[in-house]
């Protein structure tokens, strides 16, 4: 029994301002999603985006994007009228975010939407219920904006929630599950780091000792370095996890799956000295492990989760994601070294994982396979020759059809590999600053064609399942 669903962040999105955002080209999406079979709608964090313009390094743990607040239903509400809003060149063309711009538009637009908003009582009732992490965002934004007011933020995020929960609350009545993702730390800069100090590693002057990274991979060779300060687990421990627990009930109202951006963190995380240069220096750490999961359950109860266990993984992780039963990622991209055994060949697969062709850090196929060496390309098509899927002459849907045919019981694919786009088309590259988090697909690619080409896939391979909870 397999189910499917499509990898599409928010920002990329078609829409008139700019950037994707829970305009009517988001409700028009859910219903390509329906029309095609589709079971999910996987997303990148919703958050404030950060340095680099990343959705990965966001200022709060809890608070949205104002940039995904959608113009049109302001005006609908008399917040704002279309010669306001039209009066912006946000982009120069449609295939790609210019952050910029947009920025600039949406903090002038959103005041003017503001100055004219009278409140009632949702907004009251949503100030009350979201207190105690909107104060802390509240009191970092007005440090990092002053002038504004904290009145103010509080009106976006406001915005922002009403108007996601209702666009999740449609995908939901048209079958369609939202799969979120939340990165594993938050931001030095930033609303969690500002009012709760004592939740991370410092020095005796209030400064991270350690940052956060990973060692060498597949996807950087002197390893990464995030900047992220790292968790005090023992502050963490002795309250029983309460923030986390109350990050993770938050991102459940948002989600209805979560994705656990470097899982492998919650078993060991890896620690590197705050001045340095590379990630050569760090050294793995004893994580919270099972207590935090049990902690979770009891807490949240029996919620749906994606264990993101991509990378070397030890003996511990594995035996630790077995206990909790999350189904793990596989990746194809990651499958055809012509030398190598790997673990993410299709025939390996159990049925408890999530199958994909790459993720948001990962090439488009037809630009991965236009990088392949001839040896791995040779083994590939081998593997493609010897398999049993319907060959169809374009790699990126044999990859597809390889996905849909495995044991994994949940298929994501990334919209581009669908559409067979090329390395422009790729969302980020890691431990790179530019050029990432700004493809953007338009009304014309979204079309009865590719339409076509994802329900004839989808017929041939699938059947309904879904993501299932965990004991």
């Amino acid at each position: 029994m397999k189910s499917c669903g499509i990898l599409l962040p928010i920002f990329s999105l078609p829409s008139s301002y700019g950037i994707g955002c829970f305009s009517k080209e988001a409700y028009q999406f859910v219903d390509f999603l329906k029309s095609t079979g589709q079971s999910y709608w996987q997303i990148l964090p919703l958050g404030t985006i950060g340095e680099g313009n990343s959705p990965y390094l966001s200022y709060s743990s809890f608070a949205g994007s104002v940039l995904y607040i959608d113009l049109e239903q302001l005006q609908a509400e008399g917040l704002l009228t279309p010669e306001e809003c039209d009066g912006w060149e946000f982009a120069d063309g449609e295939d790609k975010v210019d952050y910029d711009r947009v920025f600039m538009s949406r903090e002038i637009l959103l005041w003017i939407a503001y100055s004219r908003f009278r409140g009632g009582k949702d907004y009251e009732d949503f100030k009350h219920v979201h207190k105690e992490w909107l104060d802390d965002f509240c009191r970092y934004m007005d440090l990092k904006q002053p002038g504004k007011g904290r009145e103010y933020f509080c009106f976006v995020q406001y915005k922002f929630l009403s108007q996601w929960l209702k666009l999740k609350q449609y995908a939901n009545a048209n079958g369609i599950s939202i799969i979120g993702d939340l990165p594993f730390y938050v931001a030095k800069e930033g609303a969690d780091f500002l009012a709760h100090p004592e939740m991370f590693q410092l020095d005796e002057q209030g400064e991270p000792r350690v940052q956060g990274g990973c060692p060498p991979d597949a996807f950087a060779e002197n390893g990464q370095l995030w900047s992220n300060p790292v968790y005090d687990w023992e502050y963490h421990r002795s309250t029983g996890y309460d923030w986390w627990m109350k990050r993770l009930s938050h991102n459940f109202l948002l989600y209805d799956v979560l994705r656990l951006d470097h899982f492998r963190g919650f078993d060991e995380y890896f620690v590197i000295p705050a001045d340095a240069e590379t990630a050569a220096g760090g050294r793995w750490e004893k994580g919270p492990g099972l207590e935090f999961f049990t902690a979770l359950k009891e807490r949240v109860g029996d919620v749906k989760i994606i264990a993101e266990d991509l990378g070397f993984l030890t003996d511990s992780v594995r035996e630790l994601q077995k206990e909790i039963g999350y189904p793990g990622m596989k990746i194809l991209e990651f499958a055809f070294g012509a030398w190598d055994d790997s673990a993410y060949l299709p025939h390996k697969y159990e049925e408890n994982c999530v199958v994909y062709t790459g993720t948001h850090d990962n090439d488009t196929v037809l630009g991965w396979y236009g990088d392949m060496p001839e040896a791995d390309k040779n083994f590939l098509h081998h593997y493609l020759d010897h398999s049993t899927i319907v060959r169809t002459g374009e790699v990126n849907l044999d990859l597809i059809s390889l996905a849909l045919e495995s044991r994994g019981n949940t298929v994501i694919i990334p919209l581009q590999d669908y559409l067979g786009l090329g390395s422009r088309a790729r969302i980020n590259t890691p431990s790179t600053v530019g050029d990432n988090w700004e493809w953007r697909v338009t009304k014309e690619q979204l079309n009865s064609e590719l339409r076509k080409t994802i329900l004839t896939l989808h017929d041939r391979y699938r059947s309904e399942e879904t993501i299932g909870g965990n004991s």
